[in-house]
């Protein structure tokens, strides 16, 4: 890949993955750079970057996921990235599927590229996957369009996003913001890739906290949306 493409990578505690998250990353991706945003952990996740020689950024205080990946789409920006992919550092995402992302983002002209576990498969029976189907029912009925997996937290970002995320204070990694650049027109894809499940830890979306993003996002879809502007 002749493309200059950085991977971003927001860890909070995330001492037990790391270490698998960067190698896959290097070993099966090396045409890519990355970059750690260590968003405040309270653990060894900053230590063992630092150790192992790994490229990263630390916050003071935790931002959230919205500031880590702000954070850096600032770093890609500054420094001339042709895309920049939103990469989870708990270990589900698989690098392997980077060049795929890519060659659909140039071939079909695609300013975001969604890693996809349900563009070729069906959502499965859970109370996620309801919310899930229910986000999507939502940019469907505000966009006019479709996305399938509106909640992967893996998407290839081109160079006019990384620039746009990066200025805009009011944009995040999320469904809502998703549904809001494709009413401005931007262009969406999606393509199939498979996830694992969380190598260690747990994940701070319980049941409880799965239902209330769902709803929240469903929420500033079909209402807050409409209010918001770009600078």
């Amino acid at each position: 890949m002749r493309e200059k493409i950085l991977a971003i990578v927001p860890a909070y505690n995330e001492e037990a993955n790391i270490v698998s998250t960067v190698e896959d990353l290097r070993l099966n991706a090396p045409g890519v750079d990355y970059v750690v945003v260590d968003d405040g952990s309270r653990d060894a996740t900053a230590a063992i970057c630092r150790e192992r020689g790994y490229r990263f950024v630390s916050l003071c205080v935790n931002m959230g996921l919205a500031g880590g990946f702000r954070t850096g789409m600032k770093y890609a920006y500054r420094n001339g990235y042709d895309y920049a992919i939103q990469f989870d550092a708990d270990g589900q995402h698989s690098a392997a599927y980077i060049p795929h992302m890519v060659e659909e983002a140039e071939k079909s002209g695609a300013s975001i590229v969604i890693g996809s576990r349900f563009q070729t498969q069906k959502k499965p029976l859970s109370a996620r996957m309801m919310g899930s189907t229910l986000i999507t029912a939502m940019i469907r009925l505000t966009t006019g369009r479709t996305v399938k997996d509106p909640t992967s937290g893996m998407r290839l970002f081109d160079a006019s996003m990384i620039r746009l995320f990066a200025q805009e204070t009011d944009l995040g990694p999320e469904p809502d913001s998703l549904a809001f650049l494709m009413r401005r027109g931007t262009k969406v894809s999606e393509v199939q890739v498979e996830m694992r499940d969380r190598m260690a830890g747990e994940s701070y979306l319980n049941l409880t906290k799965s239902v209330s993003y769902m709803l929240r996002m469903s929420i500033s879809i079909l209402v807050a949306q409409w209010f918001r502007r770009l600078k």
